[in-house]
């Protein structure tokens, strides 16, 4: 399994400083104006070549392979037709300046002088992105864009566009943006049906490694359905061998009919270079969250309320399986839609519909591209049978509401934002789905909760004493005048005490 530290993510990332005041307009370069600044004069004047100018020296004859036993001179066609819909992507976001302790303070100011009025660093990060509809809808990743101020795209003929952020999601990496102010019809990429690919099939990686330029690579799919990658990265991903590089981050991964199979995401390397080890989000997952972005919603994960777990030899040695596959059910939450459809503990789930599942990852997957308001078929093996079972497939339910609290006082708790938990904040938390109480969703820099030790994620379970259910609780509690606080906190499933005087 790929540890952490080594699976990248294909983002470059550049740190700028430089002033916001407007100023003249050099005359030459790119410009993105805003936090994007002014041009870089050490770029290249010289515009990239139109696609027009790319088709006069290609064989018009040529065409897009009906099959696979067509693909014998080169993959032109395909590029021809696709690369025209991926996209760089510009993301910028002003970063304060650390002060000095000292500054503004009167007294060292006599001997230093009055803190200069220092300009604001501005990060700018680098990617690619695919237009999947021709109203202009961007699919990129969201470590691309994530907590950018401002997002441009740029073409590969040189026409740059300022987009708005429709719908981002940090847990799948996906986010849609929309060319803004603009009503043409741009190049745009199909989505395939990505449980049709095979193992060998033959795929192109399009994006922009390092920043210098749209470059196509090709390859083939390595593996299907790679799970465990990383604790940041639960989900499910297609393997290839094609040369992905940082940069990459958000570009296409393409079929030999030219459609988008994959959102290029991540690499296995020790260098942050390509090691011929890449990931790409599904396509299937993809289109769930573009009918998400364009329905002007979240995206929201089927909740079934059960709790999995994975199947070990042991396990499938004792229930007469020839190997370790599925997800065994270890709980089941009461009025769920697990338990409507008649799930019981100690089943083990074997299919979604009529695909096998290896592990809980790939179950939740399944789920996931299926959607909320459908139904779909978990076939289970229980004992010695196996049954076929049918999931309603629905939102988490927010009940008990979450009733954001942000606490006062002097106390250890002050500065922290509680919620109560619920099967949607579980969820949006990474929690396990039949937690209760009261949890801290966040925490203030340089508040006493900081201070103390407190950090998101932790469950309130007790203070002086007292059982903390719900967030009206705890208010109730530290408004009263203690000598010291004795509080029990629940911590990535340790319990943890801590006391204040």
């Amino acid at each position: 399994m790929a540890s952490f530290k080594n699976l990248a993510l294909l983002v470059t990332t550049i740190g700028l400083s430089f002033s916001l005041a407007l100023k003249p307009t050099m005359a030459q370069g790119w410009s993105f104006g805003g936090l994007f600044g002014q041009e870089d004069s050490t770029r290249k004047t010289e515009p990239p070549p139109t696609i027009s100018d790319q088709e006069a020296i290609v064989d018009p004859s040529r065409s897009v392979p009906d099959s696979r036993s067509e693909i014998t001179l080169s993959f032109a066609p395909l590029v021809r037709k696709s690369a025209p819909a991926v996209v760089n992507v510009y993301a910028a976001r002003a970063v304060p300046e650390r002060l000095s302790p000292f500054a503004g303070d009167p007294f060292f100011g006599q001997f230093f002088g009055a803190p200069s009025q220092r300009e604001p660093r501005i990060e700018s990060s680098l990617g690619s992105g695919v237009i999947v509809d021709p109203s202009g809808l961007v699919v990129t990743n969201n470590h691309v864009i994530a907590d950018a101020d401002e997002v441009k795209i740029a073409f590969a003929d040189g026409r740059e566009f300022a987009t708005t952020i429709l719908l981002k999601d940090d847990d799948v990496d996906l986010a849609v943006l929309r060319i803004a102010e603009s009503e043409e019809e741009f190049p745009s990429v199909d989505l395939a049906d990505s449980d049709g690919l095979e193992i060998g099939d033959l795929v192109l990686a399009i994006g922009n490694p390092f920043g210098i330029g749209q470059t196509v690579t090709n390859g083939i799919v390595s593996a299907l359905a790679r799970t465990n990658l990383s604790p940041r990265d639960p989900g499910v991903f297609i393997q290839t061998d094609a040369a992905i590089n940082p940069g990459n981050s958000g570009g296409a991964l393409i079929d030999m009919q030219g459609r988008l199979v994959g959102v290029n995401t991540a690499i296995f390397s020790k260098s942050g270079g390509s090691n011929g080890i890449g990931f790409a989000i599904p396509s299937n997952l993809v289109a769930s969250f573009v009918r998400a972005a364009k329905a002007g919603g979240e995206f929201n994960r089927p909740y079934v309320g059960a709790a999995f777990g994975r199947v070990t030899p042991d396990i499938a040695n004792a229930v007469g399986l020839a190997r370790p596959t599925g997800a065994i059910v270890h709980a089941i939450s009461d009025g769920s839609p697990a338990e409507e459809a008649g799930l019981q503990e100690g089943d083990i789930v074997l299919e979604v519909g009529s695909i096998a599942i290896s592990d809980p990852d790939a179950l939740g997957y399944r789920l996931a591209t299926a959607g909320i308001g459908t139904s779909t078929t978990l076939t289970v093996l229980r004992g010695e049978d196996r049954n076929t079972l049918t999931i309603a497939l629905a939102g988490a339910p927010e009940d008990p509401p979450r009733d954001e609290r942000i606490l006062g006082g002097r106390n250890p708790f002050s500065g922290a934002k509680v919620w109560n938990m619920s099967p949607k904040v579980a969820e949006e938390l990474d929690l396990p789905l039949e937690t209760d109480g009261v949890v801290v969703a966040d925490v203030a820099r340089g508040s006493y909760a900081a201070r103390f030790g407190l950090r998101p994620r932790d469950l309130i379970i007790a203070v002086n004493g007292n059982r903390v259910d719900t967030t009206s609780s705890i208010e109730g509690i530290l408004s009263e005048n203690w000598g010291g606080y004795d509080f029990e906190i629940e911590r990535g499933g340790r319990r943890l005490v801590r006391r204040v005087r």
